[in-house]
């Protein structure tokens, strides 16, 4: 099972408490965990990614093992760490202002 952590206001709007578990089937990219996460909870369709191109939503970013996964491209392979559960993807709210 994927652990994937969501920020605070996506867990409300989805109404999950702490990580949400997925199963993804075939080669497990961002694009497949992402898809597999709207399946599951149709409320997050258009939160994180764009409706028409499916492109990272501003203000969001991917962490995964330390490391900032935001602009890898949709089909890119997870760490192996993440596929077997032993690290969460992260998917962070960012926050902008000045």
């Amino acid at each position: 099972m994927i652990r994937v952590v969501l920020p605070f206001h996506l867990r409300s709007l989805a109404r999950v408490d702490g990580e949400v578990r997925l199963s993804v089937d075939g080669p497990v990219t961002h694009r497949a965990l992402l898809d597999a996460l709207e399946a599951r909870y149709p409320m997050l369709r258009g939160t994180i990614r764009d409706h028409g191109t499916l492109r990272r939503r501003p203000f969001i970013r991917f962490f995964a093992c330390r490391r900032d996964l935001s602009h890898e491209p949709p089909d890119t392979p997870l760490p192996e760490a993440v596929v077997r559960g032993a690290e969460p993807y992260l998917v962070v709210g960012a926050i902008a202002g000045g």
